[in-house]
């Protein structure tokens, strides 16, 4: 692939792999629509396209919310209409995107009626429109709960002889009309609309047609299963969106303000960088700001998954999001609450959630053919046997029961729900996905690709032995060595000096100074002439190193003292802690682990065989990796790539999953379509796993509405299937695959 110079693409499928591939990632100075840089773009924000997101209230079917997409998209001038059902958010991209809520509003009255378009005003607005659900719901509980009474007393009646069946059939009216009388009116107003097949006409239809062959009983009933099912469905989506939502929005309403002498409480939106804020003990830190007063310890695991806290002092940095647990903190503001680390987490969550996989989009599109084809089939079934057999009324009751099932709600909603699940699952764990399409791609993966220096090591050069052959101890050879290069800034230089000083040494200022690029250092020391650097150097100066063994992985900085060579240090950076278990992890999925690295040969080797990385392929350049990361896919099929480096950049935008390590740069977490905010290799096992459960968690519930639907229709067209029955293949298997999701 070409790497776009911004990363909000889209990749052809590659040889070897099944499936589409979506990179989702969004900055701003990227277009949302074409995904080139504002520069380079035609068709982007430049010429006022710009991207909305509209709250849908009261919204209450997943299969009306795919029609709604589906028309809105078709209106002229909008780029894209994406509903996300788990949230309710309507997000549009087109040039004045508030042009369009009236005709929005019509389109989505005419498919529900009581949906409300409005515009997304932040965390306030959520709760809000959450509390006025909640009001909706007991309204909607007291409704049921009495029409389920009058139902009870109407059937107890029905039993007890003597009384007219009048009275009970009254009741049962009654109490149709408490449960139903809502579903009938928003059948009819869709009729005159144009809009038959939702389920509303559907229920209406096979419960009045019960009353129409004298089934009164059976018609309240199926109504009131119907009720309590639809009431369940919303409670346990409602549930399971605000679980999710609730763990991954960290956002202030409020900040403590510090001018001067003065303290104010104000809106969180209102503080600017540069504005002073106090962060008591128990308080979440609110916006990306850096400590000017104060020390304390911080609990990132809301933002990290890491569990032990992390001591900050002045002129460290902290994210927002975080956790105040001792100290009390004043930080000044980096970053607006637009752009800090508790938006950029929710913003990424929510746009996951609108982007969606395959099996999600082709559930859509099935459900548009299969309702109709159902209702069809009750059509037949109701007529073309009757005028055989005149048994109208076993006949009409066969497909009264094909129609209520065939609603495709449980259908629409089994898919979107188990993705959704799946990003609050692995935000809860500090993986970011950035949308359905990553999750579902994870799946596929064959082979996982690293980058050594930040991500498989810890990107921290350490001392890690001091070994002397002849006059001179470990300490006496570290404290020479970092002498000769305290006055250095390269890293190697720098870590042997910091080691020098953690062991309390006394470093000698040398008489003279050499530095020979390429080779090291020459000094004059009162112990003579003094070489520290690498083979090279003691090859030039023709040091003999018959003395010398080194089998393990690092930079070896070589000392020879007045022409004889006396011992070397080794510098290197450090495995992560969980290196090692990680890559075992992923060879138990039978995943092939290779290594992407610029590094020197001798030192990627050593650190594969430490890990137990397969495949190594070292001194690479950043277009060679593009190279060799293709070789893997055509070997092994498809392929995840994860890197922290701005160089990492284009290899992450050309691999079939992008992961970058969120301590990486902002070029990569950019080019990823999926971040591990904790760093950690174990986060890579980890999202496969919730790849491979989420993408099983969605199959299951596509295959167990399928397969409820088809029984319940052989069952009735078979003459044992009820309309209790055909109601549970509608509403009671929508809410066992929200509770399986």
């Amino acid at each position: 692939h070409e790497p776009h110079q911004c990363h909000a693409h889209e990749h052809h499928a590659h040889e070897g792999c099944s499936h589409e591939h979506h990179h989702t990632g969004n900055t701003v100075s990227c277009c949302s629509v074409c995904g080139n840089s504002l520069e380079a773009c035609s068709c982007g924000l430049k010429n006022g396209i710009s991207r909305k997101i509209f709250i849908l209230e009261n919204l209450g079917c997943a299969n009306c919310a795919a029609k709604m997409e589906q028309k809105i998209s078709l209106l002229d001038g909008i780029q894209s209409a994406v509903i996300v059902y788990a949230t309710k958010q309507l997000r549009i991209t087109a040039a004045k995107p508030d042009s369009y809520l009236e005709q929005i509003q019509q389109i989505c009255s005419s498919i529900e009626n009581e949906v409300k378009v409005i515009p997304c005003k932040g965390a306030k607005a959520a709760k809000s429109n959450t509390a006025l659900q909640k009001k909706e719901q007991k309204k909607d509980l007291f409704m049921i709960l009495t029409g389920a009474m009058l139902f009870g007393i109407g059937a107890i009646l029905e039993k007890i002889s003597g009384i007219p069946s009048l009275l009970p059939n009254l009741l049962y009216v009654v109490s149709y009309l408490l449960l139903g009388g809502n579903i009938l009116l928003t059948a009819g107003k869709n009729i005159l609309k144009g809009h038959v097949f939702d389920e509303n006409f559907l229920m209406g239809i096979a419960t009045l047609g019960a009353f129409v062959i004298n089934q009164f009983e059976e018609a309240v009933g199926v109504m009131l299963f119907f009720r309590i099912g639809e009431y369940f469905e919303h409670v346990a989506v409602e549930k399971s969106r605000t679980q999710i939502m609730d763990a991954v929005d960290l956002r202030p309403e409020t900040v403590t303000l510090v001018q001067g002498d003065t303290v104010d409480t104000i809106p969180a939106e209102d503080a600017m960088p540069g504005d002073f804020l106090l962060v008591r003990p128990g308080d979440r830190i609110p916006l990306d700001g850096i400590v000017v007063e104060g020390e304390s310890r911080i609990d990132t695991s809301p933002i990290t998954g890491e569990s032990v806290p992390v001591k900050v002092t002045k002129n460290d940095k902290v994210i927002s999001g975080c956790m105040n647990t001792s100290g009390k903190l004043k930080i000044q503001v980096e970053k607006p609450l637009s752009e800090s680390m508790v938006t950029r987490i929710l913003n990424s969550v929510e746009n996951a959630a609108a982007s969606k996989p395959k099996i999600d989009r082709f559930i859509t599109r099935f459900a548009r053919i299969y309702t109709p084809i159902v209702v069809l089939l009750a059509f037949a079934t109701a007529v073309i046997p009757s005028l055989f057999t005149g048994n109208w009324n076993y006949w009409v009751y066969t497909a009264l029961t094909f129609l209520v099932m065939s609603c495709p709600c449980a259908l629409v909603l089994s898919v979107p729900l188990a993705f959704f699940s799946g990003i609050g699952a692995g935000s809860k764990k500090g993986i970011l996905f950035k949308g359905g399409a990553a999750i579902e791609a994870l799946n596929h993966v064959r082979a996982v690709v690293m980058d050594k220096t930040g991500t498989i090591t810890q990107g921290n050069f350490k001392l890690q032995k001091t070994v002397s052959t002849k006059k001179y101890s470990p300490q006496e050879l570290l404290a020479l060595c970092a002498g000769c290069e305290q006055y250095s800034s390269h890293p190697i230089a720098v870590s042997i000096v910091s080691a020098a000083r953690e062991q309390h040494l006394t470093m000698e200022t040398a008489i003279s100074l050499e530095e020979i690029p390429g080779h090291g250092m020459k000094a004059r020391t009162s112990a003579g002439e003094v070489l520290c650097g690498n083979r090279k150097l003691m090859d030039k100066f023709g040091i003999s190193l018959a003395d010398f063994q080194n089998e393990t992985f690092g930079t070896e900085v070589l000392i020879a003292v007045n022409g004889v060579f006396q011992g070397y240090l080794l510098i290197s950076d450090t495995l992560k802690p969980d290196a090692k278990s990680a890559i075992q992890k992923l060879k138990k999925h039978n995943i092939t682990t290779a290594m992407l690295t610029g590094d020197a040969a001798e030192s990627a080797h050593a650190v594969a065989r430490e890990c137990g990385i397969e495949q190594v392929h070292a001194k690479l350049l950043p277009e060679d990796k593009i190279n060799r990361l293709s070789d893997i896919r055509s070997s092994h099929g498809c392929v995840m790539f994860v890197g922290d480096g701005i160089n990492d950049a284009p290899v992450l935008a050309g691999a079939d999953v992008g992961a970058a390590m969120g301590s990486g740069a902002d070029a990569a977490i950019e080019a990823a379509d999926v971040v591990f905010m904790t760093s950690a290799m174990e986060a890579i096992p980890q999202a496969l796993s919730i790849s491979h459960a989420t993408s099983r968690i969605a199959a299951q519930n596509v295959i167990f509405a399928l397969a409820i639907k088809m029984a319940v229709m052989a069952l009735g067209l078979a003459g044992f299937a009820s309309m209790w029955m055909a109601v549970f293949a509608d509403s009671g298997v929508a809410m066992l695959c929200i509770l399986n999701s």
